[in-house]
């Protein structure tokens, strides 16, 4: 049941909205310069905030996963232009405008309910370590910036790295080193520059034009992007088929073609893309022997485990990444499903002096500190585009410190024990089946159309019906597609900090009944 409506008027127009949380109210005097960073008044509104998100993650089986609206819904009910002085209690007013006009019209990302994309991870440690950070805001370009937020940093990407099993030669303790950036495009990005100059430095800056990229046709969009951005042509990315046989997981012997018939025009292989954990099926693509395949040709390889990286903490899921010690750089999010709120990708390269040989800049007088000198101190804004960044390592070591890296696993293995039981689910039902094989927490099915009813000439649009239908259950589950070798399936991603078994079982109950409907239709139809 959905949140019960009230009439709020807002500079006079009176709009339906959602209730959820009581808003205190007080009198705010912005205009007294003294009181923008008043240590009460941040207490005051501070425990409004805590008192809201509180609420709103108590009462998130309330609200309909995703919101029925229409492009342009919300423009119409704010104001054309900024206010030129705040209303009485601005703040109070504008958290009412966000329980009321916001969050009706939000996807709830948080929702135990939310099976259509990889998690975005949120925990009671996560949200704090957000509000820690903001906080006391500082901005570690540079050691001498805030020296303790650099450290911290190199101190928490070894934690993670030991706490997924990478190779030590990814480490600082191990000649290697990593970084906290905001995306997965950030960290493709950052090692595909220093890949790309790297090479340029050995064969001349103008043969920029010559280089080639490779990936499968599953990776993620977000290389392709990175490789844009990197001035690497469109024409040379190559996109290597995958099959269902090989659980579309990119062949080595397809990439040792590709990259010797590139050889072969005069081409420069520069760099693979290898994903763990593709995001249409979580297909793995096999490390060792795509390392052999581009060492032969002085390519660079990057490991994408934007999703399934969070998964190695977990010893039995360690063999998806054997032979990770030839890879030059890897990357995961632990926003995704480690607890860590977004933002936090973590890059990890072997060789650091590669990214600060292509990311860094000439020191100016104003950031350079006599402390530092004389020490081989890291400065993070030659680790990626940016100069401004945020101290993402506090919030990842107090996870870390809080949960622990059995507290992690238990999350884990919660998560993939739901989804081989929605699993199980979908094979006890001769109706549907299964379309590609669970490696973690990611269930790919979709509804067998019967022969009588047009077969396969029809499955793709009766499942494209299912979804529509599973979908418009308002406090149901909320799924997505993918079409995969021609064949096009729904995906059920377990994934959420609040979801349960319940939950799970009630998608499945809600698939079936859903299916069941469409099944007698087209039954009446024929």
């Amino acid at each position: 049941m959905a949140p019960p409506s009230h009439s709020y008027t807002n500079n006079g127009a009176s709009q339906n909205s959602v209730v959820v949380l009581p808003v205190q109210t007080g009198t705010v005097s912005p205009l007294d310069s003294h009181q923008l960073l008043d240590p009460e008044e941040l207490r005051r509104q501070g425990y409004q905030v805590i008192d809201f998100i509180a609420d709103y993650y108590g009462r998130m089986g309330d609200y309909p996963v995703h919101p029925s609206v229409n492009p342009g819904f919300l423009r119409g009910h704010l104001p054309a232009d900024a206010p030129s002085r705040p209303e009485h209690d601005a703040f109070g007013a504008a958290l009412q405008d966000v329980r009321d006009l916001i969050l009706p019209g939000l996807t709830h990302w948080q929702s135990p309910h939310h099976f259509a994309h990889f998690p975005a991870s949120s925990s009671t440690v996560g949200v704090l370590g957000e509000a820690l950070t903001a906080g006391i805001n500082v901005v570690p370009f540079t050691w001498a910036a805030s020296p303790a937020a650099t450290e911290l940093e190199m101190v928490v990407v070894d934690w993670l790295a030991k706490a997924l099993h990478l190779p030590d030669s990814l480490m600082f303790c191990g000649g290697g080193g990593g970084t906290l950036l905001g995306t997965t495009c950030e960290a493709i990005l950052c090692a595909l520059v220093a890949a790309r100059d790297r090479k340029l430095a050995d064969i001349g800056s103008r043969r920029i034009g010559d280089l080639v990229v490779y990936c499968s046709d599953q990776t993620h969009f977000a290389f392709r992007k990175a490789a844009h951005i990197a001035g690497i042509h469109r024409d040379n990315c190559r996109e290597i088929p995958t099959c269902r046989d090989d659980m579309f997981a990119l062949s080595p012997a397809e990439l040792h073609a590709a990259m010797q018939a590139d050889v072969d025009t005069g081409l420069v292989p520069l760099f693979l893309c290898a994903t763990v954990g593709t995001t249409q099926t979580t297909a793995v693509d096999p490390i060792r022997e795509l390392c052999t395949v581009a060492a032969a040709h002085g390519a660079w390889v990057h490991v994408d485990a934007a999703y399934a990286g969070s998964a190695l903490v977990c010893p039995e899921f360690r063999h998806v990444i054997d032979g990770a010690e030839a890879v030059d750089s890897f990357s995961m999010n632990a926003h995704k499903w480690l607890l860590a709120n977004n933002d936090c990708c973590a890059l990890w390269v072997k060789k650091p002096s590669l990214l600060v040989a292509a990311l860094g800049t000439e020191q100016e007088y104003i950031l350079k500190d006599v402390a530092a000198e004389g020490h081989d101190v890291v400065d993070y804004k030659d680790w990626s585009v940016t100069l401004t960044r945020r101290f993402r390592a506090l919030k990842l070591w107090l996870v870390l410190r809080c949960y622990g890296v059995e507290g992690l696993r238990t999350h884990i293995r919660a998560h993939v024990r739901m989804a081989a039981l929605f699993e199980s689910m979908v094979k006890d039902d001769v109706r549907f089946e299964l379309t590609a094989t669970r490696q973690f927490a990611l269930v790919c099915f979709r509804l067998r159309s019967p022969q009588k009813l047009g077969g396969e000439k029809v499955a793709n649009e009766l499942n494209r019906r299912l979804l529509e239908e599973v979908n418009a259950t308002g406090s149901g589950p909320y799924m997505s597609s993918a079409k995969v070798g021609g064949i096009y399936m729904l995906r059920c991603a377990v994934g959420s900090t609040l979801t349960e078994e319940r939950h799970v079982r009630e998608a499945w109950k809600v698939a079936q009944d859903r299916a069941a409907s469409l099944l007698r239709e087209m039954e009446s139809t024929y």
